[in-house]
């Protein structure tokens, strides 16, 4: 085996959910732009707070589940190691890709109701909206769709449909913590 081969086998991404190894693709654009945009708020807001974003950093649920989810908050300093999150971060941000889709609205969804991950976001890039689910009672419930939609878009909508558009993300995490859809989806084609 080459050296080559090698190191591009050690460099290789992949989760375990229910006990199965999924290699990862690489993002693209878009993903990765969404990927920058949350994780830019996300510090933003945090900076000074004991709550911590991260991006692209293992998580360790348990020996059956080890994910790379695109963004969390992790607020317990004591879950967080040189090699990632052991432990419930307590919000989690997928962004579903045509791979991605089916484990991040199910096996994963499941899985982080199951640990008790306080919220979680699943993003669409294509539709370009959020959904956003909180944990209560230890199941997930409803927390919005959040949708984007440029200006020229928003003004052919009714105005029914302007009045029922949620384009604001309350974070359940702090009771000031508000994310505007559109800075989620800024350069995003």
């Amino acid at each position: 085996m080459s050296a080559e081969f090698a190191y591009q086998r050690e460099r290789e991404d992949y989760e375990i959910i229910n006990g199965e190894i999924y290699m990862m693709s690489s993002p693209n654009t878009n993903h990765t732009r969404i990927n920058s945009n949350i994780q830019g708020i996300f510090d933003r807001y945090l900076d000074g707070k004991r709550c911590e974003p991260f991006d692209n950093l293992n998580l360790f649920l348990d020996d059956e589940n080890a994910y790379i989810p695109d963004e969390m908050i992790v607020c317990d300093p004591d879950i967080v190691e040189e090699d990632g999150i052991h432990g419930v971060p307590d919000l989690v941000v997928e962004i579903i890709s045509k791979s991605t889709v089916r484990k991040d609205k199910n096996e994963k969804f499941f899985a982080y109701e199951k640990y008790g991950v306080k919220e979680y976001w699943i993003v669409d890039p294509f539709m370009k909206c959020v959904d956003v689910y909180i944990l209560k009672s230890g199941k997930f419930t409803d927390g919005g769709h959040y949708q984007f939609y440029t200006d020229k878009e928003f003004n052919l909508l009714t105005e029914k449909a302007k009045n029922e558009t949620c384009t604001e993300i309350k974070v359940s995490l702090y009771d000031d913590f508000v994310v505007n859809v559109k800075d989620i989806f800024k350069r995003v084609k």
